[in-house]
């Protein structure tokens, strides 16, 4: 099977983004896999997917746990599901992530001056290096809030403004001097959602000027919330993977309320889980047409 970098390429020549979703239990990466797999069979052709978890999502799943899942489905039915340590801020779990089978690490520094975060960043580039040279890193490049929550209002200090956003000389620098494989910067992206408006429009020409300075792949994160058309204008702008976690809390939440609406008395874990594997499904299935263009 081709490796993840090989995917991230032919999405980058094809002008499509591969759906990066965050999972917290086996329900989340049933819902994914079987979304993806259903969808690659109308389409004729195999759709890559990327499983996250993050800090609190990894510690809940288990690092080793989390990747012997994954590998499962991976190995079973040949198909290009891959593993990434989402938002990970400390560089001892970047190590432990590698170790357990990660297919890429994101190391969050996004918060930090852009000297610190370009140091750390790196330090982890470099440990990867020489441990997994196959193992992809991103490195995070401006702050966007820190949760994928329904939000009343925005996250304190997330960059929305045109003059808070990642600038091409930023990006060039990052890349530059730490040697990332994939860039994850703030382009008027936020983590979360709103509950009663919609999310910020993106900043397409600036996503486009840092495809041309910073010379990789952009990770396009908060994607949830985000209008049909501005994931369509980023992905030709030069969005390659696109991150989807809090839509899919949702519909986790929704399904298993609907379970217990039309029967109230059911116990039954997984009878009520797969309300939740419903409903996700549907999100996720939707998002891969629209990054896919299918």
């Amino acid at each position: 099977m081709k490796s993840l970098k090989s995917y991230i390429k032919d999405a980058e020549k094809r002008k499509v983004a591969i759906g990066h979703f965050n999972i917290s239990d086996l329900a989340g990466l049933k819902a994914i896999f079987e979304a993806a797999k259903e969808l690659s069979e109308q389409a004729g052709r195999q759709i890559p997917v990327i499983i996250g978890l993050s800090d609190g999502e990894r510690g809940f799943v288990g690092i080793k746990q989390a990747a012997a899942m994954v590998k499962n489905y991976q190995k079973e039915y040949a198909y290009p599901i891959f593993l990434n340590s989402d938002h990970t801020h400390d560089p001892e779990d970047i190590k432990k992530c590698v170790e357990a089978g990660f297919d890429a690490v994101l190391f969050d520094a996004g918060k930090l001056s852009l000297e610190e975060n370009i140091q750390k960043t790196k330090d982890v580039v470099a440990w990867v290096r020489q441990a997994k040279p196959k193992v992809l890193v991103e490195g995070e490049l401006g702050f966007i809030g820190a949760s994928s929550v329904l939000l009343d209002k925005l996250p304190e200090g997330a960059a929305i403004r045109e003059e808070d956003l990642t600038t091409p000389e930023q990006a060039e620098r990052f890349v530059r001097e730490t040697g990332v494989d994939l860039i994850a910067p703030a382009v008027g992206n936020i983590h979360g959602m709103f509950k009663n408006a919609p999310n910020p429009n993106l900043s397409i020409n600036r996503i486009k000027d840092l495809r041309k300075a910073g010379k990789r792949p952009i990770v396009l994160h908060g994607g949830s919330g985000t209008s049909d058309a501005d994931f369509v204008a980023a992905i030709e702008a030069g969005v390659s993977i696109i991150h989807i976690n809090t839509e899919i809390r949702r519909a986790w939440r929704q399904g298993i309320e609907n379970v217990l609406k039309n029967n109230p008395d059911q116990i039954v874990p997984y009878k009520l889980l797969q309300g939740a594997i419903d409903e996700m499904k549907k999100v996720i299935t939707q998002r891969l047409k629209l990054f896919n263009r299918v």
